[in-house]
């Protein structure tokens, strides 16, 4: 029996069309299995896609990249909060998300602005391997670190604008992500991402990054609140604080499509 379910696609930490990081967001009544949510995350074949089901007073979400279901993601986060408040009349002003590895995640909007509230994840030093230098363009950085992922610091922006990755020798090195931040020229601090191995050489703007970037530049800036640019392609925007064990990070969407998807 073929199922037919809702699909939109929104692009988040933007609020123009073609900017910032594209995520699909599926609404279901109850959960289909993993495996289909996989298949139906790499024909889509962007960086996420969010599946998710009332429950109560709240909802449980789940995000899967093209190859493998994944323990936090902020754009689909904020895309899904996107769509509950404009497409599926969300008659609050904070949404409140249950993961399975992250806990209750919250979201809340004013005006066409989100704010995402998610846990702090502060790195600490790492020995990075020769390879990663090598595979990420060369260029040494002034430090490394690791939460999650491995976490490159760099002297400027230029530095983090003019890598130019082997991502086929990135992927065979580790199967998490590479974040590379610097100082920024004209805000607090800029980034890029790297997860080859998720099937995503690059990802436009990756909200789960600023878990660790946002506790490592308060603390190096000396102040709580910060404005961030990932400088991808694709450029994405965020107003961030810390907050305590958690972070906060606002920015704007758009829609791109809605559609059906039949299974």
């Amino acid at each position: 029996m073929m199922i037919k379910l809702p699909i939109y696609q929104v692009d988040a930490f933007t609020n123009q069309l073609f900017g910032g990081n594209p995520a699909a967001v599926v609404p279901l009544d109850q959960w289909i299995p993993a495996s289909e949510m996989q298949k139906i995350a790499a024909e889509n074949n962007i960086s996420e896609t969010a599946f998710f089901i009332p429950q109560g007073d709240h909802y449980e979400l789940r995000w899967f990249t093209p190859t493998f279901e994944i323990d936090l993601c902020g754009h689909a986060t904020l895309a899904t909060a996107h769509i509950l408040f404009t497409e599926l009349n969300y008659a609050k002003d904070e949404i409140h998300f249950h993961t399975l590895k992250a806990g209750t995640l919250t979201v809340t909007r004013k005006d066409d602005l989100y704010t995402l509230d998610f846990p702090a994840r502060p790195v600490a030093a790492f020995e990075v391997p020769d390879a990663l230098i090598d595979a990420i363009g060369g260029k040494k950085p002034t430090e490394v670190l690791r939460a999650r992922d491995i976490m490159l610091v760099y002297e400027n922006e230029e530095d983090i604008k003019h890598l130019k990755p082997d991502f086929s020798a990135l992927a065979k090195i580790d199967k998490d992500g590479v974040l590379v931040t610097a100082k920024g020229n004209n805000c607090d601090f800029v980034s890029r991402f790297f997860i080859p191995a998720a099937g995503i050489n690059e990802d436009p703007v990756t909200g789960s990054t600023h878990c660790n970037l946002i506790p490592y530049w308060a603390e190096k800036l000396g102040k709580n609140q910060l404005h961030a640019f990932q400088i991808s392609e694709r450029k994405g925007e965020l107003w961030c604080e810390l907050k305590g064990d958690r972070v906060l990070m606002s920015g704007n969407a758009v829609t791109y499509l809605k559609g059906e998807i039949y299974i």
